[in-house]
């Protein structure tokens, strides 16, 4: 079966070839998930090859309300991400109680905007900004599903973030596309309808789309797989849209990637080459920053570039041969 998946993906590689006139590697549009603000030098390991130092590279990197007293930290990496050519995606984030991230209040964005405004952005005329992160989980937002709260919370940030004339790109949180209906989790577009029922006027005020694309079940499917929860998972979402608006939303996948497991491991070059070039070059996408950097030791060593002691992993090799043009 296994000998058969490589063929298929080989096999459509070739045919791919083909199909499109020009597909691309464009280095601008890759880079990787951070979780921490001194993670910029492994981050240009990975993606300042010598044929694209110069290039600017996306890093996608969290801010929580338990940074706010850490502005000198914080103005340290936006000055190196300027020194080394990385565009920052800043994903807003509150803080987590009893296992679960707290629901933002009016307060904690005047709070969150505020300390983002007064540092210094590598290009200050692109100031991308993610609302929080997977709503469509309860753990997410103090333990509830609550759309129309989000929605709410979402145009709110957009409108003052926007007051400021700064440059800011809005972006709505990342949803997860393979969650069911369920106490805890409730299905993306089920989540999305409720959000737009209560609000329908939030599409009005982002600048982007924010896709957590991830090649499900298991984070482990081919990348030749289709429907909502595979690596397409954004054309998915667009299609949706479609449906509330005429505007054409840019799209920024956040998070996407494979567990390196018996399963997948002896694919992952193969796999990402494909995504690479079939999939992530879709002109609609400005930016893709796969999860995660540094996620070893914890519950994301599977998903991690470098292992415990900083050492590129096959997800490091897989993803950065890739990328060679």
């Amino acid at each position: 079966m296994r000998t058969l998946q490589f063929l298929l993906i080989f096999i459509a590689l070739a045919v791919a070839g083909t199909m499109f006139v020009r597909p691309i590697f464009a280095a601008e549009v890759l880079g990787v998930h951070i979780l921490n603000p001194g993670e910029l030098s492994d981050a240009a390991s990975l993606l300042k090859s010598a044929d694209t130092k110069d290039n600017w590279d996306y890093v996608t990197i969290p801010i929580s309300l338990n940074e706010l007293s850490k502005k000198d930290e914080w103005v340290r990496f936006f000055l190196e991400a300027k020194d080394k050519k990385f565009q920052p995606i800043i994903r807003l984030a509150t803080r987590v109680e009893s296992s679960t991230w707290i629901t933002p209040t009016r307060k904690d964005i005047i709070d969150l905007t505020r300390f983002l405004s007064a540092l210094p952005w590598p290009n200050p005329d692109e100031r991308i900004i993610v609302v929080f992160n997977e709503p469509n989980h309860a753990a997410e937002w103090g333990n509830t599903l609550d759309p129309e709260g989000y929605g709410n919370i979402l145009q709110f940030t957009a409108d003052w973030l926007h007051s400021e004339n700064a440059g800011y790109i809005m972006l709505p949180a990342g949803l997860d596309l393979a969650a069911p209906n369920s106490r805890v989790t409730m299905e993306a577009f089920a989540f999305l309808r409720t959000m737009l029922a209560a609000n329908p006027g939030v599409l009005d005020v982002l600048d982007g789309w924010t896709s957590h694309s991830y090649p499900n079940p298991a984070f482990s499917a081919s990348p030749l797989a289709k429907g909502k929860t595979s690596l397409r998972g954004y054309e998915y979402e667009l299609e949706f849209l479609r449906g509330y608006t005429n505007r054409q939303f840019p799209v920024y996948i956040t998070e996407t990637g494979w567990v390196d497991t018996p399963a997948t491991g002896r694919w992952l070059s193969q796999y990402y080459k494909y995504a690479v070039t079939y999939i992530w070059s879709d002109p609609r996408i400005r930016a893709v920053t796969p999860f995660v950097l540094r996620g070893a030791p914890g519950a994301f060593t599977l998903f991690s570039f470098l292992d415990a002691q900083g050492k590129p992993t096959r997800q490091f090799n897989a993803f950065q041969k890739a990328m060679e043009k």
